[in-house]
């Protein structure tokens, strides 16, 4: 492994083969960006806030995302991911700050999350076997604890490019979810990509389990959310997957996060729900997408999901140039900065009430009825908390612990 790459190419691949976007180079610790004027002509914006198309070489600004671009620090992985490549760069006698984003995206090479790709690609290979989703947890959880050097390895090539803190894996799964592969860049036939998850050293052994109750919780209540699944555990309840949305069969989307296209560091929070709205709505130009938004917001909420940072929010863009809200994910029980929610309901943060939620709607041409609606349908899904989370086996005291906060926020 060689640090200092001091230049490289951006592409974008739909699925169909990879059309030049741009070049990106480091110049005495800063970043610059330069489009390609064949895709300028295109009229394609990946960024349109803080990249819009323009001829000529941009210097990007050092924050918040280490001197590049949002669209490009999209593409990094958070978290996880962070700790094995530093960890992997350690056992090679270097030490992380000797590379610079440029060799990080270098790393994610042709497979990262999304449809952007940069060459060169200095991407781990995928090992070509069958996975054990128990042995890979024992692997995560030697690794969290600062031992197994042999298998980083083998478990960057599993991240991709995956953001935030907990252990997970890009896997490829069969119809019958018996059969799970290496799924970080090719997909055999008959399987599809997936995202695993494993507790990290915080976490409870039934994480995976309570991740999956939100998911059907908040399905139930109408949020848009990809297929998920439970696989068996060894040692608790089980793993929560959930089916990759930025890869459809052959077709590739390009996905931004809200934190990416605003700028917006999502470590020290600063939005509010009522811009998520706003920002849906112009880039999507589709109310139904607007609407979308406002639900995850009433469940976020009234679940106490309160890590419900810029960066837990994405758009997912077409080859036809069409933006879309992208599906949930994330949800969980958590708690944000303070406790506080990490997005704010119409400037509140620490106490968001029912009664924010109903002024966001309807600050947001959302109809009275429909917001009531929205939020009966909401509170209905969360009374299946205790009966689901006792049927998949989450332990007695979180039941009682995330049962008291939902009450008291349907209450509010």
């Amino acid at each position: 492994m060689t640090a200092q790459i001091s230049e490289i190419k951006v592409g974008i691949d739909f699925g169909t083969g990879i059309d030049p976007v741009g070049r990106l180079a480091i110049r005495d610790q800063t970043i610059y960006f330069e489009y390609d004027m064949k895709f300028v002509q295109k009229g394609m914006e990946i960024s349109p806030f803080r990249l819009p198309l323009r001829s000529g070489v941009i210097e990007l600004p050092n924050r918040p995302f280490d001197g590049l671009a949002g669209v490009f620090s999209d593409s990094l992985p958070d978290g996880w991911g962070r700790l094995l490549f530093d960890r992997m760069v350690r056992s090679q006698g270097f030490i992380p700050e000797d590379f610079s984003p440029l060799d990080k995206l270098a790393h994610v090479g042709l497979y990262g999350m999304g449809a952007l790709v940069y060459e060169p690609s200095n991407t781990p290979e995928d090992i070509n076997e069958r996975i054990d989703l128990d042995h890979l947890a024992y692997q995560t959880e030697e690794v969290l604890k600062g031992s197994s050097e042999e298998v980083i390895s083998e478990l960057l090539s599993l991240n991709g490019s995956s953001a935030g803190a907990r252990p997970k894996a890009l896997i490829g799964v069969d119809s019958s979810f018996k059969n799970i592969a290496f799924g970080a860049q090719s997909i055999e036939k008959d399987f599809e990509p997936w995202l695993v998850k494993f507790p990290n050293s915080q976490d409870g052994d039934d994480s995976g389990a309570i991740e999956f109750i939100y998911a059907k919780m908040a399905k139930a209540a109408g949020v848009f959310l990809p297929e998920v699944h439970l696989f068996p555990s060894l040692k608790g309840p089980g793993f929560f997957a959930i089916k990759r949305f930025d890869r459809e069969k052959d077709k590739r989307f390009h996905m931004h996060t809200v934190s990416g296209l605003l700028h917006s560091d999502f470590r020290t929070p600063s939005l509010d729900y009522e811009d998520l709205l706003n920002l849906t709505g112009q880039i999507t130009k589709d109310f139904r997408e607007v609407e979308k938004i406002y639900r995850l917001a009433i469940f976020n909420v009234l679940s106490h999901n309160r890590d419900d940072h810029a960066k837990n929010f994405s758009f997912l863009m077409d080859s036809s140039r069409n933006w879309k809200f992208a599906p949930a994910y994330d949800l969980t029980f958590s708690s944000g900065p303070g406790g506080e929610q990490s997005t704010m309901v119409m400037g509140e943060g620490k106490k968001p009430s029912i009664n924010h939620l109903v002024k966001l709607g309807l600050d947001a041409k959302i109809s009275k009825n429909k917001i009531e609606e929205i939020i009966e349908q909401t509170k209905s899904a969360l009374n299946q908390w205790e009966p689901l989370a006792k049927f998949y086996g989450v332990s007695k005291s979180n039941i009682k612990l995330v049962k008291s906060s939902i009450v008291e926020l349907v209450n509010s």
